[in-house]
């Protein structure tokens, strides 16, 4: 007995047509599509991304030179605190050598007025350094022994004038020769103002004698070592805030030429 089948034969073009077809569409067409059908899945757009990408890049470079903006200030103002401190440094080192020297000169000629005599010298090596009492008028060395008054102005003049460029030292070899000179115009000029005759025409005392130079004190020699100082710093062109002159200039022209 024959069978009939009932089943037809398959035809492949429709199988094809049945397959779901999965195609690319542009941003452009993704905003078609999302217009014309709302469920339909969003498609990511390439330039937003790379607007938000650009966008993060130029926030973290403003912020880099925000950053190292902050940081050279801080640099500067810390540069600045360290070279305010250094300059009040100075001045005590200044006076604490003035206040010694000064103590010293005032020591000695007190033990000198009690214990020598006008024209009775001691001898210590010889007769090329002695002791010898002298009641002096005039400036050191037994200079401008006339002007007693005038030199009692310039000294006043000169302890004001250190003690105001004290203020600004950031150079130690500076502060040592101005101290040096301050103790040594102190105390001269309390000889001055306190010692006979009177005041502002007092008579300094000096007491070391050295072969044939003139008598002088600790005030004396202290007043000259220091203006000797002063001289070598400026002749080699140390300044009192603490640089160099010839290096100033160097810096300056290795900075324009990297600018």
């Amino acid at each position: 007995m024959c069978r009939v089948s009932t089943d037809r034969p398959r035809d492949p073009d429709a199988d094809e047509a049945d397959v779901p077809v999965i195609a690319e569409t542009s941003g452009a067409d993704a905003a078609d599509l999302a217009k014309t059908d709302p469920a339909a899945p969003a498609q990511p757009n390439g330039n937003s991304g790379s607007a938000d990408i650009a966008g993060a890049a130029r926030a973290e470079h403003d912020s880099e030179k925000a950053g190292a903006a902050a940081d050279t200030r801080a640099a500067g103002d810390g540069e600045a605190a360290e070279q305010a401190v250094a300059g009040r440094k100075r001045l005590p080192l200044l006076l604490t050598l003035a206040a010694v020297l000064l103590g010293l000169d005032l020591l000695t000629k007190t033990i000198v007025v009690a214990q020598l005599k006008p024209g009775q010298p001691i001898y210590l090596i010889g007769d090329f350094v002695r002791l010898s009492l002298v009641r002096n008028p005039g400036a050191a060395f037994s200079m401008a022994t006339g002007m007693t008054w005038l030199l009692t102005l310039i000294a006043t003049a000169v302890v004001i004038g250190v003690i105001r460029i004290g203020r600004t030292l950031r150079s130690v070899p500076w502060a040592i020769g101005l101290g040096m000179v301050l103790g040594g115009a102190l105390g001269n000029l309390i000889d001055r103002l306190f010692r006979a005759p009177g005041p502002l025409q007092g008579h300094v005392v000096d007491f070391v004698a050295v072969g044939w130079w003139p008598v002088f004190n600790v005030a004396d020699s202290a007043i000259v070592c220091g203006a000797i100082l002063l001289v070598a710093l400026t002749v080699f062109g140390f300044e009192p805030d603490g640089t160099r002159a010839g290096r100033k200039e160097e810096d300056e022209i290795a900075e324009e030429k990297t600018v």
